[in-house]
């Protein structure tokens, strides 16, 4: 007999590793059934999980741990015992705009690009606007990370937006936004149409960004120990055929099906391939890493992740530093859940739960409690590495630059 999850989504990419697990036979196999909900912003997939219309959701990872804090709503305790995947987002502004700060259509440094950007901003007549797709999104904080770094206060400086990811493109067309940090396939929307071009991809800010993440209630996750370590296997075999090359052209065909991204295969494809166009009628560029979905533990929830999150949420002032809250927040990310769930497939398992965030320069060995795990280089962009044990530290440089 089969156990049925319902699992909350948006049409992005990232949402693939669920929708592969049910369209390749990975949770069948595992003896689930995926009732998957497409949605069309975070705030409503959230509430779906919280009052109990799904089971699961694809979740930008900060929300997991602003709703367990009970930021601007009553506080349920959220887990999260898998990453979804990392990076996969860009930021994509008017095209007018992209001739002043980079080459258009090509990759370009972007601490040039922000030095740029910070003396269009000075000499605006206004603020320029940037759409992201929720308050308490990685979007948001990768954003302000990269403005901060470049010499761009950003709550002084810039005004900053919400826009649900599937109407991101049309708040560009229009000229609501300036530009948009949003996941993929709405910045290849938006340069498919003409009216913006790629400046920045996430993965040049950090290499190895947390993104999407499957959150569950806690108290589900305490509920149904089994059905959730199926879920955790089902998901982890969609990665191995998200990240195959000899499966991409099936891949990008299931996510292009109407009820999941209901886009374009070729767009999407490019974006699964990390094969992406920053302009229209430029050539494709392949961007290492752009998005990544299962090797090097990728899947693994590392508290120092969630750690490095409450760090920005801290630095954008949306929440006071608080000993109690930081060690709240870092217990959201469940990579025991994980290890447990994990090691009948014989995976590599980390044996840290936190590490040094950006310290990683070449590919390096950690430990493991199974299996052999080589991690690749982490660096943020600006060089400076994130020391969960030294969360004030970490806050009293930032608030010097």
């Amino acid at each position: 007999m089969t156990e049925t999850m319902r699992i909350g989504f948006l049409p992005l990419v990232d949402a693939g590793l669920p929708i592969l697990a049910r369209e390749m036979g990975f949770a069948e196999d595992e003896g689930l059934t995926f009732d998957l909900v497409r949605d069309m912003s975070w705030a409503t997939v959230c509430d779906r999980l919280l009052y109990g219309h799904s089971d699961a959701a694809h979740l930008v990872a900060p929300l997991a741990i602003a709703t367990t804090l009970g930021l601007g709503r009553p506080a349920v305790p959220l887990s999260v015992p898998f990453v979804l995947g990392l990076n996969g987002n860009a930021i994509t502004v008017r095209p007018d705009l992209a001739e002043q700060l980079t080459t258009t259509g090509t990759p370009g440094d972007i601490r040039e690009i922000g030095r740029r950007l910070a003396t269009v901003v000075r000499k605006a007549g206004r603020k320029l606007r940037f759409g992201v797709v929720h308050r308490y999104s990685s979007h948001n904080y990768m954003l302000r990370y990269w403005l901060r770094a470049s010499g761009i206060d950003p709550n002084q400086d810039v005004e900053i937006v919400t826009v649900a990811p599937p109407f991101a493109t049309d708040a560009l067309s229009s000229g609501e936004v300036d530009g948009i940090c949003v996941g993929e396939p709405w910045n290849s929307v938006a340069v498919d149409r003409g009216v913006g071009v790629i400046i920045v991809v996430t993965s040049q800010i950090w290499r190895r960004g947390v993104e999407k993440v499957l959150a569950i209630k806690s108290e589900t996750m305490t509920q149904r120990p089994e059905a959730t370590a199926r879920l955790l296997r089902a998901l982890w075999r969609a990665g191995q055929a998200f990240a195959d090359p000899a499966r991409l052209d099936e891949v990008a065909a299931i996510l292009a099906q109407p009820e999941y991204l209901d886009g374009s295969q070729e767009l999407i494809r490019g974006a699964v391939a990390d094969q992406i166009l920053f302009a229209r009628d430029h050539e494709r560029i392949h961007v290492p890493d752009f998005m990544f979905q299962h090797r090097e533990a990728a899947n693994f929830p590392w508290q120092s992740q969630a750690a490095w999150l409450y760090a920005q949420m801290c630095a954008a002032g949306h929440v006071t530093s608080d000993a109690t809250d930081y060690e709240t927040a870092q217990r959201v990310f469940r990579p025991d859940i994980y290890r447990a769930a994990l090691a009948p497939l014989g995976v590599p398992l980390p044996g840290a739960s936190a590490k040094l965030e950006g310290g990683l320069e070449l590919p390096t060995g950690v430990g493991t409690t199974q299996g052999r795990l080589v991690l690749g280089p982490d660096r943020f962009f600006d060089g400076r590495p994130f020391d969960p044990e030294r969360l004030d530290q970490y806050l009293a440089e930032l608030a010097q630059i």
